[in-house]
């Protein structure tokens, strides 16, 4: 498809603000806590292996003077993931581009980098929110078709989760992709980390304030290592509001919406690349398609990537599925 006066008509007016109108974008946080393993390039495979150690038991049983124990074994869990291709490109013709006062390609290369980001979030998202340890709001709801318009998220079902990832020795997390970067890691406050969307943050504040165990993000005792988009702090978990929560439409009684919850540890996930493909951007000029655009009469602009996220560690990972407030 082309982008022309049609999507973009002439600037009529005498006066012309340069200044576009911000966009508005969710806030991308789902790939902030992943462990990153790329893939090097020309290894003639795309698919990544995480490995997981298992642990021991304890060795409770005495030692006999003299005689060796039998010993242990080294027990492995191979999780493989395929890493895939995603992208996407607009065109401009050549009449956009010498009647426009915008930096149409200049534009379009900010909107096509918004769309990567917007995907790849949404990608780690789906496989985050189709992990196996779920907690459902509401009495002896089994099943997101279960909950029901009242089944409003609560400090139980929260308390659920953290004893949960407790009882399966889940570590809190302690460092996040740096969002500067986008590869390096950058310490913060240790805690299990919850994203949740900005409408089911309100109930879980005024629940939490309400029983004098909410800390607002201003005031930690320490500003430093406070990630963007926190809102605040219950019991040992700390808030991220996204309006790139999931959200599953009119999947509960009812048809209503029901909406996750995620509440995990350090390892829960991880996410892949192939080393030198993670993303590009690509623009091509007008006249660059040679005897394909004989009259240069169009530019592209798009991206491309290789992307797979996967969930590392199912016991460290809980999902609350709830009504709307």
């Amino acid at each position: 498809m082309r982008t022309t006066r049609t999507q973009i008509p002439a600037e009529v007016n005498n006066f012309y603000s340069r200044t576009l109108l911000e966009r508005a974008v969710a806030l991308l946080v789902h790939t902030r806590w992943a462990q990153v393993r790329d893939i090097p390039k020309n290894v003639g495979t795309s698919t990544i292996k995480f490995r997981r150690y298992g642990n021991l038991t304890a060795a409770t049983t005495p030692l006999t003077e003299g005689v060796t124990p039998a010993g242990s074994q080294l027990s492995v869990t191979d999780i493989t993931a395929v890493v895939k291709q995603y992208g996407d490109y607009i065109t401009v013709s050549d009449v956009l581009t010498y009647e426009s006062e915008d930096a149409v390609l200049m534009e379009a290369a900010e909107i096509m980098g918004d769309q990567n980001g917007d995907t790849l979030d949404q990608l780690t998202r789906d496989i985050l929110c189709a992990g196996t340890g779920v907690v459902y709001s509401g009495t002896g709801n089994t099943a997101t078709a279960d909950v029901a318009a009242g089944d409003v998220i609560t400090l139980a079902n929260l308390d659920t989760a953290i004893a949960t990832l407790k009882a399966n020795n889940a570590r809190k997390v302690t460092r996040q992709i740096d969002a500067t970067t986008g590869y390096n890691t950058s310490p913060i406050r240790a805690a299990f980390i919850s994203i949740i969307n900005p409408v089911i943050a309100v109930k879980v504040r005024t629940l939490a304030v309400a029983a004098s165990q909410w800390t607002p993000v201003e005031k930690y005792p320490s500003q430093s290592g406070v990630m963007e988009g926190e809102i605040g702090a219950y019991e040992d978990i700390r808030f991220v509001e996204t309006n790139n929560a999931k959200v599953k439409t009119g999947q509960g009684t009812g048809s209503i919406d029901v909406y996750c919850t995620l509440v995990f540890g350090a390892n829960a996930y991880g996410i892949s690349r192939i080393s030198g493909e993670a993303l590009k951007n690509i623009v091509k000029p007008l006249g660059s398609a040679g005897s394909a655009d004989p009259l240069d009469q169009r530019a592209t602009s798009g991206w491309k990537a290789t992307f797979v996220a996967k969930i590392l560690n199912e016991d460290f990972i809980q999902r609350i599925e709830s009504a709307k407030v």
